[in-house]
């Protein structure tokens, strides 16, 4: 008897969960569109979505105005239904953002803090209150946060490992930062949210197999394969610090690397450059035509292709994006294209520059936290209808 009951429970759960992602990723969608694109009979359609109306996770909306409609009603995912928050924690600031389930930023604010990870939570509490208040949202209709590190966090366990700020790596991580904001919170490597969120908005939208570099203060790769994250057996795909474990030379892409080659190469040299050999002068320096500018920016190119090269030779990559506070330059993707087609015998990936510039992480983690509340919300509908 009991399994006679699980099976059309479960039948209806999944039913209940293919139309409302067809909702979410195609609405405004009438019922007969759902019908087509999901399989599914238009009378059972019609009954999820009575359903879906009745509990506030979808809504009635006007027609698609690029199409013929000829009175049918139309429907799209109901983005007041929650809220999500989520958190670039990186090394130099910190970024937190809201947005409802449409992905719409409700508020955003960000955080120059300095001190302990217990200090930076704290200020980051505040800005959540903060947040709340400027995009008018009632306390309890946030759902859940999206926290992303600069980490490796295990996909088993989210436990916290070679960290680039000091604290990251404590066990408790995760409950100081519920307690914090008094939701659930999902721990992920800054990186492959920014792949998320590329993927999701930015130039990876047509294409299955990508990597994205990230080059500022730290490094770190994250690579999709047929559209999902490749995480490796620890979560540790795509630390290509490792790359550089055993060279004699010094082949670091990132900001302090970098500025150190600068300073060193202006000593006795006519430039416009001085300390603290900031990136941003350095690549305006080297757009002017600056002698150490423009040897900076090359040797940065060179260094970044070294570390685009075994992604490229081993997995056959169409398209690596580059991003963060050096990466995400447009002066390195001549000189970077250069190098991987004269060192690969055959085609190499297509290099661009993230399309959301420093918003990719932040980006990231608002989708992830916008999957997360809907799969919350839903089981929640679930065992509601169970009990």
């Amino acid at each position: 008897m009991t399994e006679t009951k699980a099976v059309p429970a479960l039948l209806r759960a999944l039913n209940e969960r293919t139309v409302l992602d067809a909702v979410r990723t195609e609405g405004p969608i009438s019922r007969a569109e759902v019908a087509r694109k999901t399989g599914i009979s238009r009378p059972t359609v019609s009954l999820v979505l009575r359903s879906l109306l009745e509990d506030g996770l979808v809504r009635e909306t006007a027609h698609d105005p690029d199409g013929p409609h000829y009175g049918a009603v139309y429907y799209e995912a109901d983005p007041e239904a929650a809220v999500v928050l989520g958190v670039d924690f990186g090394a130099r600031a910190v970024r937190a953002a809201l947005c409802d389930l449409s992905g719409e930023v409700l508020a955003r604010e960000e955080i120059r803090s300095r001190g302990s990870v217990e200090a930076r939570i704290d200020a980051l509490a505040a800005s959540v209150r903060s947040l709340l208040r400027t995009g008018k949202v009632p306390t309890e209709l946030l759902e859940n946060a999206v926290v992303a590190l600069p980490a490796v966090v295990s996909p088993i366990d989210g436990r916290v490992s070679a960290p680039d700020l000091a604290g990251l790596g404590a066990s408790d991580l995760r409950e100081q930062l519920e307690q914090a904001f008094r939701v659930p919170v999902t721990l992920e490597n800054d990186v492959n949210l920014a792949a998320v969120a590329e993927q999701r908005r930015g130039l990876a939208r047509d294409v299955a197999d990508f990597a994205f570099l990230l080059v500022g203060a730290g490094l770190g790769a994250a690579v999709m394969l047929d559209r999902k994250l490749h995480r490796g057996h620890h979560g540790n795909a795509g630390e290509l610090d490792a790359v550089r474990e055993g060279r004699p030379d010094d082949v670091d892409p990132c900001a302090a690397s970098l500025s150190q080659l600068a300073a060193d190469l202006a000593t006795g040299k006519d430039t416009v450059l001085e300390q603290p050999f900031e990136m941003r002068e350095i690549f305006t320096a080297a757009e002017a035509g600056d002698a150490v500018g423009v040897a900076v920016v090359e040797e940065a190119a060179r260094r970044i292709a070294l570390h685009v090269l075994p992604l490229a030779a081993t997995l056959d990559l169409p398209l690596v994006v580059l991003g963060g506070g050096v990466g995400a330059n447009p002066a390195l993707l001549g000189p970077v294209r250069r190098h991987l087609e004269d060192w690969l015998p055959f085609p190499a990936p297509r290099i661009e520059v993230s399309a959301l510039g420093e918003a990719a992480v932040i980006e990231g983690a608002l989708a992830a936290g916008v999957d997360g509340a809907l799969e919350r919300v839903f089981q929640r509908r679930v065992r509601r209808r169970a009990s």
